[in-house]
């Protein structure tokens, strides 16, 4: 059992990282939104890699936000059927659906592979002059994202499988 909750937490410190990046992004992205907005009406100015970076900062927030959100406990549910139910069949449900969310995010994390070595390989970059270099590591948050979606699901599964309390308790 302890080990169980030894992998548990190790794998939800990662995800909380993670989510701290994702907040801290947020913050970046407002900030540079702001300034990008000040300079092209203020003073004409624009650059064509700060807009790129500005939706750039959008994928980390949601693929690292993600896994953050179901170790938080606000990941979508219906909640009308949900509550109505048994708590061990609660339980069953969490279980089932850590599991599925384990095996889905690292088939699409495996699928993603081979997309981020192509882009690395021909050294993708902007089509637009003066945009961005090195679209492959932008890519390359695709496959974490959704390998941290399945960590996440594995312990969301193994909290619940083996009752373990909550992060809160």
């Amino acid at each position: 059992m302890r080990t169980v909750e030894r992998v548990v937490h190790g794998i939800e410190a990662v995800v909380r990282l993670f989510g701290w990046i994702a907040a801290w992004t947020c913050v970046v992205l407002v900030a540079l939104v702001a300034g990008d907005v000040v300079m092209r009406y203020l003073f004409s100015i624009g650059a064509v890699w700060l807009q790129e970076l500005q939706w750039h900062l959008i994928s980390p927030i949601a693929l690292f936000g993600m896994s953050y959100l179901l170790f938080v406990g606000e990941q979508v549910r219906v909640d009308v059927f949900y509550e109505r139910l048994p708590v061990n069949v609660q339980r069953a449900i969490e279980v089932l659906g850590g599991l599925l969310l384990l095996i889905m995010g690292l088939y699409i994390a495996w699928l993603t592979l081979p997309w981020v070595a192509q882009s690395f390989v021909r050294g993708e970059s902007s089509p637009n002059p003066g945009g961005l270099p090195f679209r492959w590591l932008l890519k390359s948050l695709i496959p974490l994202g959704f390998l941290l979606l399945a960590l996440q699901g594995l312990a969301h599964a193994l909290r619940q499988g083996f009752s373990l309390p909550s992060r809160g308790e």
